[in-house]
């Protein structure tokens, strides 16, 4: 059958709309820097090299020419060099700790006159490249162990490296590669433990480990009677009645070690370790043990082994009544009045007094999504915010329509790592995440960052086309 004019065009198309909203957030994030570094008595331009917006245009252009060049290149090539490249960032990332130079803490730059290239940062495209081949290529069937932890090591090597620098923040957004294993198939029991363990350590930190102890030994109580409610009602109506007192004497260690000792003597006389069903059941008592160590463990490592700087960071995000407002918690308590301040329309474009007085440290890097707050109000705010999820929307769609694992793994490997970075950087301007660090993409002051995600963006691209094209 013949294509008329009409197939043959929508056959052929570009995502065009994808294309410009991310044009839309490089040209806003610009925008912001410029606002955040402008004065009145500075000359030399939109192209003075010593400002950060002068360095920004100039990494747009760079970054312009990159997504271009990826839209030309085949996508063969990335699939037959996507190890070769990971194994070389690997080696870059070795070499970091001798020969980086230390900015804000961290030996994670390499300088080249008036300008750095963090390495940390570069590694996300080539870790997305190794990972999607690995899954593509070798009849990756990540439901088998083996298969998993290969999955993951290709994940941590990166990470570790990342780590040695030190540079936390960067090497915790590379966990955003999980939701790529866990969409090609990984055994989801992974990613409950994952979160089970996090949410342990979040509520372990925020509370004592007494309640947090107190809260297993419900919800255990709870999934007991939900699962034997017929069977043995005497049985659930005692352990039960036992937990409440226990949690409302609240009469300590002694108290809940007798609970467990009744609770796990009552199962054994009731006889419910009949089938493999009913003892599935039972995991609690362990879960509880674990749950009771690890709380333990948590809570004396953060006492004992992180550093103060490290300290601060959780605590602002989760016990801020601790922190010093003239110290460590003065970042958020800034960013939250600036953001304030905007009010529902904001001050206006260059009229930020907080932008322009410096209240807000790193407000052109990390803290950009402030400037947004306090010049464009929460209008502004609302509709940044809405351009990234349709980015995010449609990179996750491109996903979904993508009919190769490569191809499908890829895009799923960058927007994860998109919106990691979008949550948390946003998150950590109103408190509702730490401060770690983390760019906002497109938007933030930084080479590095732009550069990445325009690499993964304009090959992304041109997977997709290809895909329209087939």
């Amino acid at each position: 059958m013949r294509r008329g004019p009409q197939s043959l065009r929508n056959k052929t198309r570009f995502d065009w709309v994808t294309l410009w909203v991310l044009i839309s957030l490089i040209a806003i994030g610009w925008l912001m820097i410029y606002a955040v570094e402008y004065r009145e008595d500075l000359g030399g331009g939109i192209f003075n090299l010593s400002t950060s917006y002068g360095k920004q245009l100039m990494w747009i252009g760079i970054s312009s020419l990159v997504i271009i060049a990826c839209i030309i290149i085949h996508t063969d090539f990335w699939k037959t060099f996507s190890f070769p490249i990971y194994l070389g960032i690997c080696l870059v990332l070795v070499l970091v700790p001798f020969f980086g130079q230390e900015i804000k803490g961290s030996q994670s730059w390499f300088t080249f006159g008036p300008f750095s290239v963090q390495p940390g940062e570069l590694a996300k495209f080539p870790t997305v490249l190794a990972l999607a081949s690995f899954i593509a290529y070798y009849k990756t069937n990540l439901a088998r162990n083996k298969n998993f932890i290969t999955s993951l090591g290709i994940i941590g090597l990166p990470i570790g490296l990342i780590l040695i620098q030190p540079d936390v923040g960067t090497a915790l957004t590379f966990g955003a590669l999980l939701i790529v294993l866990y969409r090609h198939g990984a055994n989801p029991i992974w990613f409950i433990l994952l979160l089970a363990i996090s949410g342990l350590f979040i509520t372990s930190i925020i509370f004592d480990d007494y309640y947090v102890i107190l809260t297993l030994i419900t919800l255990s109580t709870i999934l007991m009677i939900s699962y034997f409610k017929q069977r043995h009602p005497w049985l659930l109506a005692f352990a039960l009645v036992l937990t409440l007192v226990v949690i409302a004497a609240g009469i300590g260690w002694y108290a809940i070690s007798m609970t467990l000792a009744i609770l796990f003597c009552l199962v054994c006389l009731a006889r419910l370790f009949i089938s493999r069903e009913q003892r599935l059941v039972f995991i609690f008592i362990p879960a509880i043990v674990f749950g009771s160590l690890f709380s333990f463990t948590s809570t004396y490592a953060f006492d004992n082994h992180l550093k103060p700087h490290q300290q601060d960071r959780i605590n602002v995000w989760l016990r801020p009544h601790l922190c010093d407002p003239h110290g460590s918690l003065y970042n958020v308590l800034q960013s939250k009045l600036a953001i304030g301040s905007g009010g529902l329309t904001g001050k206006g474009f260059l009229n930020g007094t907080m932008t322009k007085l410096n209240y807000v440290p790193e407000q052109n890097t990390d803290f950009i999504f402030v400037t947004v707050g306090e010049e464009q109000g929460f209008i502004g705010s609302v509709a940044v915010i809405i351009l990234y999820c349709i980015l995010l929307i449609r990179i996750f769609a491109m996903g979904e329509r993508m009919t190769g694992r490569f191809e499908r793994a890829f895009a799923y490997g960058v927007g994860g790592f998109l919106f990691v970075h979008f949550l948390i950087n946003i998150g950590m301007t109103i408190g509702l995440m730490p401060v770690v660090g983390i760019p906002l993409p497109f938007m933030s002051y930084g080479g590095s960052s732009l550069l990445v995600f325009s690499l993964m963006m304009g090959v992304l691209l041109k997977l997709d086309f290809n895909q329209r094209n087939s």
